[in-house]
């Protein structure tokens, strides 16, 4: 257990170490490096729970405090502080990436998968499909097959067919309704 005198004494050190390591001192920054990168290890482990994972990251928090170390201000907390501060950032980036890539991973699998399909059943379905329902509008008035295909297949709204038609807005709805009920009556019997 560190007193309160150590934990001062071990923080002016860090410090220390780290302002000569900014002046270019490579024999600091392994001994800075020697005293923070199990702290720095711990944090990436934790955020990441993946040994290896944790090492990289490890080394690229190391490396960014050899890069930015004159960036460090004392006045703003401790060095320890300020190096677990960056490794959780850093993790948190990493996990975020991964999760990111993963989920382009898996939207590029999805728009990729190319269903296998038997392209000549698929078109004498279709062709029976069409057969059936052009049979079937045979069965309608002459007015119901017109407000139908002109809703349906031509896309017009109510209000559009019924101005087509010259026919009254609740007459050509009751054109429509009555003629698909039977479309399905009829598609339903075969």
């Amino acid at each position: 257990m560190s007193t309160p005198g150590t934990t001062d004494r071990d923080g002016a050190l860090l410090t220390s170490l780290l302002r000569d390591a900014a002046g270019g001192s490579q024999d600091a920054f392994a001994q800075f490096y020697d005293a923070l990168s199990p702290l720095v290890h711990g944090v990436c482990l934790r955020v990441l729970r993946d040994p290896d994972l944790a090492a990289e990251t490890t080394q690229d928090v190391m490396l960014e405090v050899w890069r930015t170390s004159d960036a460090f201000d004392p006045e703003r907390g401790s060095v320890k502080a300020w190096i677990a501060t960056m490794a959780h950032r850093r993790a948190v980036d990493r996990v975020r990436s991964i999760q990111s890539a993963r989920t382009r991973d898996e939207q590029d699998a999805v728009r990729s998968y190319v269903r296998e399909v038997d392209d000549v059943s698929d078109e004498v379905l279709r062709r029976e499909d069409a057969a059936r329902v052009a049979h079937c509008m045979q069965g309608l008035t002459d007015t119901q097959r017109e407000s139908v295909q002109l809703a349906y297949w031509d896309g017009l709204t109510y209000r559009e067919v019924a101005e087509r038609l010259e026919s009254a807005l609740p007459t050509v709805k009751s054109r429509i309704r009555d003629g698909l009920t039977r479309l399905r009556l009829c598609l339903g019997a075969r």
